[in-house]
């Protein structure tokens, strides 16, 4: 990998026990801790920003002058990569799905305070994101700037790094941990704490971000580890995912409100809420067990949660009144 990430956040992240969180989940009151990867300071913080740790600093070992990146136009990922161009100089160019002013979302406003270009890439599948950030690439080139392309979500062998020390970060503050959940995503978060951790102590929660997100776990984490690390080896639910990536589910709602009126603690509709949903229902199914220590990892989000309608709406509906 020949360079050092480069400094961007503020670690170790605290783990706070969640005593009535764990009651409400059917758990002992020291069963349940959470890892404030929310709290990793940069640009609105998240999980993001340890793995732009990497990626930015194989982009600066490059000598590039500008971040290209792509996402939908919620990304936290973005955010934070128009949060570190921002912080280090440098210009950063989003490529994201959509049209303009097809989405309200919280990061897209925090994207524009951090000065990011957007390319709007319109209705587009993966692989014609990955096109239009190749084009936008080549444009920056010809007009004599030194792109860099950070992979989308910052995942890659490159990004999990970023979460390896979170892992023993978690080592060191939880020793008898037994399950870290998390929301699964584009893969590289998840992958970082299976090399740390092992295959059996990391349960990911699919978001619907990707096709086939075990296959980018195992890809990812695979060079980081001398596990053998396989996707069928690796704890994995796909039961959150509901009609799909943006759309806020049953469930996390439900996770949204009970985080928030048992812990004070805010999570976002896509990642958080999922997670904590599949938590619930790894504690309802035995996957996770009463008497054994879990940690819950809160990657962070909050921006996305004030674009969201729906989760705006529901979030509203619990306002009650006094009376009169």
């Amino acid at each position: 990998m020949g360079h050092s990430p480069v400094s961007l956040g503020t670690f170790p992240t605290p783990v706070e026990p969640a005593p009535r969180l764990a009651a409400a989940l059917g758990l002992g009151p020291e069963d349940l801790w959470i890892k404030r990867d929310d709290l990793t300071g940069l640009g609105g913080g998240g999980n993001k920003i340890r793995k732009l740790e990497w990626t930015v600093g194989a982009a600066l070992a490059e000598d590039a002058d500008t971040l290209v990146t792509t996402g939908a136009p919620q990304s936290n990922h973005a955010r934070l990569t128009a949060a570190a161009a921002a912080r280090l100089g440098l210009a950063a160019v989003l490529v994201l799905r959509g049209t303009p002013g097809g989405s309200r979302s919280g990061n897209l406003a925090l994207d524009g305070l951090f000065g990011a270009r957007i390319a709007w890439a319109g209705d587009v599948d993966q692989a014609g994101l990955d096109t239009a950030a190749d084009k936008v690439c080549a444009r920056l080139r010809a007009e004599g700037a030194r792109p860099a392309l950070i992979p989308f979500g910052g995942s890659g062998v490159q990004g999990a790094r970023g979460y390896v020390r979170c892992g023993e970060e978690l080592d060191e503050q939880l020793p008898e941990l037994r399950t870290v959940v998390v929301a699964l995503g584009s893969g590289g978060t998840m992958a970082g704490l299976v090399a740390a951790l092992g295959t059996g102590s990391v349960l990911g929660v699919d978001v619907g971000a990707l096709p086939d997100p075990a296959s980018a776990v195992a890809r990812f984490a695979a060079p980081l580890t001398t596990e053998q690390v396989t996707t069928a080896g690796l704890r994995v639910r796909r039961d959150q995912v509901g009609s799909g990536y943006a759309t806020l589910t049953g469930p996390a709602a439900q996770a949204l409100r009970l985080a928030a009126r048992t812990e004070g603690l805010v999570l976002d509709p896509v990642y958080t809420g999922r997670a904590l949903a599949g938590l619930r229902a790894a504690v309802a199914d035995g996957d996770i067990r009463p008497g054994e220590r879990t940690v819950f990892l809160h990657t962070g989000g909050l921006p996305g949660l004030f674009g969201h309608a729906d989760a705006v709406a529901f979030a509203e509906a619990g306002v009650a009144g006094f009376g009169e």
